[in-house]
């Protein structure tokens, strides 16, 4: 290996090891790169990191222009909304300079923030992270009588939390820590915590434990543990706070465990025994259980069950499962609930009443969106008892909004809308929302966004996101800092292809497993469309996705290296064979049920199709920038970096390829909010040079 700061790449060395399968010799010749701890894996990174500090040393004016654009869009000193819970309404606010987030509450009344009220600061995440690299606060929670917090830490981005508990009365922070958190929940008697916790090998929280506050954490006592190497446990309260909820579940079955918040010592109750590929959730109310389940079809519907016998034979259904409309989650009050749906690729909020005995339902109301393409959600709801309904809205032209919604009057009130100063005036932009025919004849579809007053029909620089796995949907938020794009004449698309959950459960099942290749082909037909309709030009497309959107830019550049001028990779999951082949990896297990086993020789030979890694072969690649962190714990850092070194002595092309690594943080890069507007600087510039936009 060369260590070389000059504008010549670093070489890798080659160590050659095999792995046979079903009668298939996998080589690699960069398997010692996994070796975290090898002075010469840290000496290659550090190489590659100045080898791209090189490269892009003639644009460190641009960069730190993009930085000032950017930050010049920020309201550094700002406040969220307040939102009510118990007697007190608690927010969170930033100061200009502080990287993190300070986390405060007032007392009040129904009514709002009582005037006279003193701030209370919960948590100031910049004190929490003084002297640490990276810093990020994962779950919190709050007893019913408002004193004892309960909080969880992780300082490393190995996602890998702290529980803590603090006391709001008088500040002090509790002696004991628990490592390796995951959820923390109190129960109604302000003492008892159950919190999970994820074994050290492959991150998979599989236990509940019962603390007692006062006592040592010594003497918690295990309450579960699921020995299922495909599930994790999570723990909750039910809205109207009466049950705790243990739920275990893997990414295509789940089953629940209730019980009552004001009996902790008790013993929880089984709500329906799993089943494979049967997935529900629950809440309580009045009595009954409100269940949402794949039962009937994969999009769910929603049933209700008496809190005694909640087992299948006794449900008794609410909402029917629908082939076109996603029952997405369901958000139950006193006297409403809100069916979050998806139609047609986008979010609904249908609002449902209860009336006669106070168990029947009826549909009363929808809120309704004015845009071709955003997103839509609940808010922070606290309040069970409650007339009103707070969601959140932001599209990819309307800075994020908070809306509370009368259900008396059916009007919704703008809260909060996020403030872009700067200049921003969003009668300069446009979105649409159009679709792309698939080699299958699959209608995909593609949100749009650009500055109207640059568009210039075929000539664009086009810039197109994808993700893909998951079931997940794209969002469709607003970014100020994609400002510095469309200013300059990019336009930008996101494609909602088949794996993600855009159009349902169906959607994802047909982009998954073994027919996997159609989240590929459907990026590819998207881009191929968008050229056609000359919302770009085809010399001058940009791709960009992270984590397994990140496979996504392995295996279209594989498939079509032709198409794209520059290709933006994020913690990419592309080393896919030895992940997969490797179970005591950390997700491995997991995630056969997303991309299928390779211990099974059908599986194995097709994800071996696909496998960015393995089908690297010598040709002329675009312009990459592939981007990971050492501490990683979803895709790890030498996926990335034995990428990169493969494809060094593969590419016969002379264009730029990059490798960065943040040797501080984890899957979602710097923590502190300055610290990531310098790496979204970094990441534009290289889009902005390889677009030809700037020289």
């Amino acid at each position: 290996m060369t260590q070389n700061q000059s504008l010549h790449p670093p070489t890798a060395r080659k160590q050659h090891t095999e792995t046979s399968r079903h009668g298939v010799v996998l080589t690699d010749d960069y398997a010692w790169l996994r070796d975290k701890q090898n002075p010469e894996v840290t000496a290659y990174l550090e190489a590659e990191n100045a080898y791209a500090e090189a490269v892009m040393a003639p644009l460190a004016g641009l960069r730190d222009e993009l930085y000032q654009e950017m930050l010049s869009h920020v309201k550094q000193t700002d406040v969220s909304v307040p939102y009510r819970d118990g007697a007190w309404w608690y927010y969170t606010r930033t100061e200009e300079g502080q990287q993190y987030a300070i986390h405060c509450r007032k007392k009040g009344s129904a009514a709002g923030p009582a005037n006279d009220a003193a701030e209370e600061v919960i948590l100031d995440g910049n004190l929490l992270a003084t002297g640490q690299a990276f810093f990020a606060i994962g779950t919190t929670d709050i007893t019913d009588d408002g004193r004892w917090l309960a909080y969880t830490t992780d300082t490393t981005g190995f996602r890998q939390y702290t529980l803590h508990i603090k006391d709001l009365v008088t500040g002090e922070t509790l002696a004991g820590e628990v490592e390796r958190v995951g959820s923390a929940v109190w129960a109604a008697d302000n003492l008892t915590l159950f919190y999970t916790v994820e074994d050290e090998e492959q991150k998979r929280q599989y236990q509940l434990w019962r603390h007692t506050r006062g006592t040592a954490h010594a003497g918690d006592a295990l309450v579960y543990q699921d020995d299922d190497e495909r599930f994790n446990v999570g723990a909750g309260r039910t809205r109207d706070g009466k049950f705790l909820v243990l739920e275990s579940a893997s990414h295509i079955t789940s089953e629940a465990w209730v019980l009552p918040a004001a009996e902790p010592q008790g013993s929880f109750a089984l709500i329906s025994p799993r089943e494979d590929a049967h997935e529900y959730s629950i809440d309580h109310r009045n009595g009954l259980w409100f269940i949402r389940t794949n039962d009937k079809g994969r999009n769910f519907r929603l049933v209700t069950a008496p809190v005694a016998t909640p087992g299948r034979e006794h449900w008794t259904e609410l909402i029917a499962h629908r082939d076109d409309i996603m029952l997405e989650d369901v958000d139950l009050f006193a006297t409403f609930f809100v069916a979050g749906e998806r139609e047609d690729g986008l979010p609904r909020l249908r609002l449902w009443q209860f009336a006669g005995n106070g168990r029947e339902a009826a549909p009363s109301s929808e809120i309704s969106f004015p845009e071709p393409a955003y997103s839509a959600y609940p808010h922070i709801n606290r309040i069970f008892d409650t007339k009103t309904f707070r969601y959140s809205y932001q599209s990819l032209v309307t800075p994020s909004s908070v809306y509370e919604y009368d259900l008396a009057t059916g009007a919704s009130t703008l809260l909060k809308q996020l403030e872009i100063p700067g200049g921003f005036d969003r009668t300069l932009y446009a979105s649409e929302r159009i679709h792309a025919t698939a080699p299958d004849g699959v209608q995909v579809p593609v949100s749009l966004v650009y500055r109207k007053d640059k568009r210039e029909p075929g000539r664009n620089p086009l810039y197109v996101y994808g993700y893909g796995s998951y079931g997940y949907s794209l969002p469709l938020g607003f970014s100020s800092n994609r400002l510095s794009l469309l200013d300059r004449g990019v336009v930008m698309a996101y494609a909602h292809i088949r794996g993600g959950g855009d159009l349902g459960e169906p959607w994802h099942d047909a982009g998954k497993m073994l027919v996997k290749r159609n989240t590929f082909t459907d990026f590819i037909a998207a881009i191929e469309h968008l050229t056609a309709a000359q919302y770009g030009d085809p010399a001058r497309v940009a791709i960009e996705g992270g984590s397994a959107g990140g496979l996504l830019m392995g295996a279209v550049v594989n498939l079509r290296p032709d198409l794209f001028r520059a290709v933006l990779s994020h913690v990419p999951f592309v080393d896919v064979m030895n992940t997969m082949l490797d179970a005591s990896l950390p997700l491995t297990v997991p995630e056969y049920e997303e991309w299928g086993n390779p211990n099974e020789e059908a599986y194995f030979r097709y994800m071996l199709s696909y496998s960015p890694y393995d089908n690297l072969k010598a040709a002329s690649y675009p312009s990459m920038l592939v981007k990971t962190s050492l501490n990683d714990s979803q895709v790890m850092y030498w996926e990335p970096a034995k990428y990169v070194a493969k494809l060094r002595t593969l590419k016969t092309d002379d264009h730029p390829l990059l490798l960065v690594t943040n040797m501080q943080a984890g899957h979602g890069g710097a923590s502190g909010r300055y610290d990531y507007l310098k790496e979204i600087a970094f990441d534009y510039a290289f889009l902005l040079r390889e677009l030809g936009i700037v020289s």
